[in-house]
């Protein structure tokens, strides 16, 4: 009995280790799996004239797809940037975009590494997605779009993921977050639940081992995904939009951007309203906001903007 004992402890703590280390495995590759959605809209739905593109991100290891609508000659560009499991067509972004056109706006939509019709199979939270965000704005460069005359525009996890390339590329000038994290760690929970089998009250236990899974493995510093310091960074005013109603990412997320944002930064709270539903929920204030940001920051030519 004593030798079983003296033996059994070791081989059950060999066994729990091995188990703590398989959960925190399953837990950081399920948070990295992609989600494929059929494009749900076009831009010829919407009476416009687009061109389909394909570009590089700047990390230079994926292809990515889009749609680029330039009908408005030397007018600003906005570049959107959609959300995990999401692409470019998803939560009326087509029809936003056909609505920013007729103030005046080009637009740049398109799916972010492994998502929609891009290239890639592993979603990083935004670490590598702001490198694509980056290729968008170095495809427009490319293009002739001046810098100055470039804005973006990201939901969700793409709201992250346009503070940390603004953060990286001094030449972006105007940002407005919809529903942004502030820091990625305190979403791990929420985001195994969703795609994996394990509840989330379990999760926080694997966090560190995750963490370092989640680096070794697959390359991702969640350490660097915080947003919230990403717009401490910047040298100008963005605007951040976020709902009381947010059952994906706490309305508090979008608050502490706001307070680390630059002195002049905006912030609108939309009553009752769920995750990036602003636009669905109040659509001409919402366009009649970002055209006011956008205005502002990309100094739109005399004339060229609808705005009441």
């Amino acid at each position: 009995m004593r030798r079983a004992v003296r033996w059994g402890i070791p081989v059950v703590l060999v066994l729990l280790i091995l188990a703590y280390g398989l959960i925190s495995f399953l837990i950081a590759s399920g948070v990295t799996k992609a989600e494929r959605k059929d494009q749900e809209d076009n831009p010829a739905a919407h009476g416009l004239e687009f061109e389909e593109v394909t570009f590089l991100s700047r990390k230079g290891d994926v292809n990515l797809g889009g749609w680029y609508i330039a009908d408005n000659e030397d007018g600003p560009t906005l570049i959107f940037v959609h959300g995990i499991g999401s692409n470019r067509s998803d939560n009326d972004a087509v029809e936003l975009a056909a609505r920013l056109v007729e103030r005046g706006f080009d637009v740049l939509l398109f799916d972010l590494r492994a998502h929609g019709t891009s290239g890639g199979d592993q979603v990083t939270g935004g670490q590598f997605e702001r490198l694509d965000a980056l290729g968008a704005f170095d495809f427009l460069v490319e293009r002739g779009v001046q810098p100055e005359d470039i804005g973006l525009l990201g939901f969700s996890m793409g709201a992250g993921t346009s503070l940390l390339a603004a953060a990286d590329e001094p030449e972006i000038r105007a940002l407005v977050v919809d529903s942004p994290y502030a820091r990625a760690t305190e979403l791990i929970a929420q985001e195994t639940a969703r795609k994996t089998i394990f509840p989330q009250w379990v999760v926080p236990v694997f966090i560190p081992t995750t963490r370092l899974m989640a680096h070794r493995l697959f390359g991702i510093d969640l350490g660097f995904l915080v947003p919230e310091g990403a717009a401490a960074k910047l040298s100008y005013p963005i605007l951040v939009i976020h709902g009381t109603a947010d059952t994906r990412i706490p309305t508090e997320h979008g608050e502490r951007v706001y307070a680390a944002a630059p002195a002049g930064s905006e912030i609108w709270i939309v009553p009752g309203v769920d995750h990036v539903d602003a636009f669905k929920e109040y659509p001409d204030e919402y366009v009649d906001r970002l055209t006011g940001y956008f205005e502002e920051r990309l100094d739109v030519p005399v004339g060229l903007s609808n705005t009441p």
